[in-house]
């Protein structure tokens, strides 16, 4: 009798942990495309017949040119997508996360300006791509394949690793993550259009 309750009891939880560790919904993907097809128009956009001069000024000897911006958005699309790849997915589940809360933490903390941050070493500038146009073209193709990993990957809530958020992390969170990346650097771009020394043309 005693084992039979203590298989009952573990099946239960199981199932509890199984339950926590949920699909993506449509709706969740949904966002998330809506939201990486956004921020990838926001950055072509603010970045659309801009001349070399405009690609290449800098605010400040310590601040990035709009290319550099570029650059590290391209950069960051294929870090942060390998990140999940290699890390995220091999990682156990955490069901004591709040996953909506998480979701909207990521939403808000990762676009706010307010606060600034060092890029890690492998997303610094270095003109890996050749020019501004090689690393829009970069940035595009590797834009596409996020959203083709997201519409196709299973499991993507059933992991979860630390971030520089402070918070753990699952796959979803992490293609939220790489969406609102792009779009704190769209504002980078736009605050070096809006500096009075911005070349005219």
């Amino acid at each position: 009798m005693r084992k039979l309750f203590a298989a009952a009891v573990i099946a239960i939880l199981a199932g509890a942990v199984g339950a926590r560790a949920q699909e993506v919904s449509q709706a969740e993907k949904d966002r998330a495309l809506q939201y990486l097809e956004s921020t990838k128009k926001n950055i072509e956009e603010a970045t659309k017949g801009l001349s070399e001069a405009q690609w290449n000024f800098k605010p400040g000897p310590d601040r990035w040119s709009v290319a550099q911006v570029m650059e590290h958005i391209a950069a960051a699309e294929d870090f942060l997508r390998g990140l999940i790849q290699e890390q995220v997915m091999k990682a156990p589940a955490d069901p004591s996360r709040d996953l909506k809360k998480t979701d909207d933490a990521v939403l808000a903390m990762v676009p706010d300006r307010s606060h600034k941050a060092q890029a890690p070493e492998p997303l610094v500038p270095t003109n890996r791509f050749g020019s501004p146009d090689g690393s829009m073209k970069h940035f595009v193709e590797s834009r596409a394949t996020t959203e083709q990993y997201l519409k196709t990957t299973n499991g993507l809530r059933d992991h979860a690793i630390d971030s520089p958020l402070g918070m753990k992390l699952d796959g979803y969170e992490f293609v939220l993550l790489i969406a609102a990346h792009s779009e704190r650097h769209t504002k980078q771009i736009m605050e070096v259009k809006a500096d009075p020394n911005f070349p005219k043309n």
